[in-house]
């Protein structure tokens, strides 16, 4: 060892690996940058392909943007076998999950060697769920670890205690109105619970969930949860009993700077508070021509100003071009920075997929809901913001024209929609308070970010 004295010591570096999914990637660069702000030397790294945006540009010569009195790099995985960026392949989650697991386990382990002959060895790995192979580098290099779980944590004890046959869950095929009592949870019944419970093991994305359940065991002494304690506390103290679990969130960049979104908030600009509806399906939920079509209609019928996210892989399912059927008032568009659009006064109601990203965005804006969801955790994440957080309604399957209307006009105007608003806003209040100085989640990187500082390793060791 080197007997400099602590004065010359750097920084511990931790490498944070993501899927490279849009709704992965986002928390996991936004953990980051908070963890960055503490005091250590953060990279970040994901497989790049031409359907995923990054606010910070990959670099490989090792440099690095300031944050507090720390540092943020992204470098990305790009030797070894896997597909160059603009490969088609990437389009089909499956297909880029399985080539993935295949080939990026070469490609970080030679991301790794790499740092420690910059002369910046990896002291950590923080790696989202759904990328074990992230984690099976991490304990074969005898690297230390923890994981990001981007989903809820009420989910996330969904998924643990069925795995684990902790309680009786019915079996597959099961009526979808039968009740699942699960510790810490509200009451939940079949069909509400994530797709992934019920998927054949072949299942590539279930075959993922697995590993990284079974590898929570492997003593892990953080598990990083995407949510806050005001919003999950009891599923978080239940939970405890069998995990580590540190709520995080929410996790999203909470600055307000000018984008290349500017437009969509100019047109907010110009109408007037609570009007417009925000519709948007994530990254990931392609829903088909003839509910598009259903989509299309029922929004034009509210009469109310709309903007829609479809995006560029999604846009010849629709129906009609900019205005999205709805003339004057429609918008379409093929991105926007969600968490500013909806923070802004002018949106009233959000028709969401009821991914977690934008479940928690939408919670933070104060931002009522119309909930549309399609797989995964999504119909977990509609329970939720409709029957115990109180912020919205449940479109009913298939949706149709009429149902979209009314439920946008039961959230806009209807007898329970200032009530709504006023719940919206009180989730609003708690998520700012959890992230700012002192608040819970705060508290939970700041606890974090001293762990890993007391990983610091001398020049020259």
């Amino acid at each position: 060892m080197s007997q400099e004295t602590p004065a010359r010591r750097s920084p511990p570096h931790l490498l944070l690996v993501s899927a490279p999914l849009q709704g992965h990637v986002n928390p996991l660069l936004c953990l980051g940058g908070r963890l960055s702000s503490r005091g250590l030397l953060v990279t970040f790294t994901t497989v790049p392909h031409d359907g995923l945006q990054l606010k910070l540009q990959p670099n490989d010569d090792g440099a690095a943007m300031d944050v507090g009195s720390g540092r943020l790099r992204v470098e990305p995985l790009r030797v070894g076998r896997l597909w160059a960026p603009a490969d088609p392949r990437y389009r089909a989650p499956g297909d880029m999950q399985r080539h993935i697991q295949d080939a990026g386990p070469a490609a970080l382990e030679g991301l790794i060697r790499r740092q420690a002959n910059a002369g910046r060895p990896v002291s950590f790995i923080v790696a989202n769920a759904f990328a074990p192979w992230a984690a099976g580098v991490a304990r074969d290099m005898g690297v230390p670890r923890a994981m990001l779980w981007t989903q809820s944590c009420a989910v996330l004890s969904l998924y643990y205690h069925h795995l684990y046959s902790l309680v009786a869950f019915p079996p597959a095929g099961a009526e979808t109105g039968l009740p699942v009592p699960v510790p810490g949870l509200p009451a939940l019944t079949v069909g509400e619970l994530p797709a992934l419970v019920y998927a054949p093991e072949p299942n590539v994305w279930r075959q993922a969930l697995v590993a990284d359940l079974v590898s929570l065991h492997d003593t892990l002494p953080w598990v990083l949860v995407n949510t806050f304690d005001e919003l999950e506390r009891v599923a978080i103290e239940a939970l405890r009993a069998h995990l580590p679990v540190v709520p995080v969130g929410p996790l999203f960049d909470t600055g307000s700077g000018a984008g290349d979104d500017d437009a969509c908030v100019a047109r907010l600009d110009a109408q007037p508070p609570r009007s417009e509806v925000v519709v948007a399906f994530g990254s990931v939920v392609v829903i088909g021509r003839d509910e598009t079509a259903e989509v299309a209609e029922g929004l034009a019928s509210t009469g109310h100003p709309f903007l829609w996210v479809v995006r560029d892989d999604s846009r010849e399912l629709h129906p009609h071009g900019e205005s999205g059927g709805g003339g004057d008032k429609g918008k379409v568009v093929a991105w926007c920075e969600q968490r500013r659009v909806l923070a802004h006064p002018a949106v009233g109601c959000f028709v969401t997929h009821c991914g977690w990203n934008s479940t928690t965005e939408a919670l933070a804006a104060g931002v009522p809901v119309v909930a549309y969801p399609a797989w995964s955790d999504q119909f977990s994440n509609a329970q939720l913001l409709a029957d115990v957080y109180g912020v919205g309604v449940r479109l009913p399957v298939p949706p149709t024209r009429d149902a979209l209307r009314r439920c946008v006009d039961e959230v806009m105007s209807g007898p329970e929609a200032e009530a709504m608003r006023l719940r919206a806003r009180e989730w609003s209040d708690k998520a700012s308070a959890a992230v700012a100085n002192g608040g819970s989640s705060d508290m939970g990187i700041r606890d974090f970010a001293d762990a890993l500082l007391s990983l610091s390793v001398e020049h020259g060791c």
